[in-house]
């Protein structure tokens, strides 16, 4: 049970912090569009890549700096461009819309809402760094590392399921356009910042 445990803090330590896709969870649990669909990525997407890592792939990895080169600069590339988006939604802000309100207004598809939750998780090197490099070598470090596996995995579950879900209980707080621009403020400034601290190599 100690490496169950451990490798449940280690992954908490590590997601829960203000970040893209922790932002893109949020808003998509505010909205309360394709919810289950963002959360099942996000936890999936963790639970893969810190297998991944356990299994060995950090060190396959790590030995292609090319690879991580371009997978930092494409996601540098998309964090602008969704930063831009959300400081053009904090320009022109619209309240939080009620579920009949919202019901007969166009919503996102869930494959475009899917394709941005993907690049947001896999275009970023930082998720690499924390599942596959991190979480592995900690792992590997335990007496039990599948079931400090299972442990991190099981954080990701409950963060994001917690995080997508109970994110309604902010709606009525955000039911207002000026909540949503700073809300679009703060996403778009963590955005372009993470963009700089990847071109950076921060």
């Amino acid at each position: 049970m100690a490496s169950y445990f451990a490798g449940l803090g280690l992954m908490l330590s590590l997601i829960v912090a203000i970040g893209a896709q922790n932002l893109f969870v949020l808003r998509q649990g505010l909205r309360r569009e394709h919810v289950a669909l963002v959360v099942a990525i996000c936890a999936v997407s963790d639970a893969a890549l810190t297998i991944a890592g356990v299994a060995g792939m950090g060190a396959i990895v790590s030995s292609n700096p090319a690879l991580v080169t371009g997978v930092r600069w494409a996601g540098a590339a998309f964090l602008v461009v969704y930063g831009l988006m959300a400081a053009r939604r904090a320009w022109r802000p619209k309240a939080l819309k009620s579920d009949a309100e919202a019901g007969s207004a166009a919503k996102a598809s869930a494959a475009s809402v899917a394709l941005t939750c993907l690049a947001l998780t896999y275009l970023n090197p930082h998720v690499y760094l924390d599942t596959v490099f991190l979480m592995g070598t900690v792992a590997s470090n335990h007496a039990a590392p599948w079931v400090f596996t299972v442990g991190a995995i099981t954080a990701s579950v409950v963060w994001f399921t917690a995080l997508g879900y109970g994110a309604r209980a902010l709606a009525p707080v955000l039911a207002t356009p000026r909540a949503w621009r700073i809300l679009d403020a703060i996403i778009a400034v963590v955005m372009i910042v993470l963009a700089v601290t990847l071109v950076l190599g921060v």
